[in-house]
């Protein structure tokens, strides 16, 4: 049995992720931002992406251990280790991309 979803789902799939996005895009401040994620995401999700976030924020700073930021971010060992091959390795780039935007605004 092919385990790949059928041609129109994926399309829309790619539909619905750039429908978010835009609707990302459209929010003007940390109030709305806040609103729309509490109704879109689950607490449990919203923990899981402000905890990546600390993550890659305390890999950026390269002051501590990888143990020292799974206590500190309250991370699995295992989170550490893929937000930091995201932030070095991964083609994507939007932790570093973030990181560094917001350091030009300080």
């Amino acid at each position: 049995m092919n385990a790949t979803p059928p041609r129109k789902v994926v399309h829309k799939a790619a539909d619905d992720r750039l429908a978010l996005y835009d609707a990302l895009l459209c929010l003007k401040t940390r109030e709305e931002l806040d609103a729309f994620l509490a109704d879109l995401c689950t607490p449990s999700e919203l923990r899981a992406f402000a905890e990546r976030w600390a993550v890659a924020r305390l890999l950026d700073e390269q002051l501590h251990s990888y143990r020292e930021i799974a206590s500190s971010a309250g991370a699995s060992p295992t989170t550490v280790v893929r937000v930091a091959r995201f932030l070095k390795e991964m083609p994507h780039q939007g932790y570093r991309l973030v990181l560094d935007r917001l350091k030009q605004k300080v």
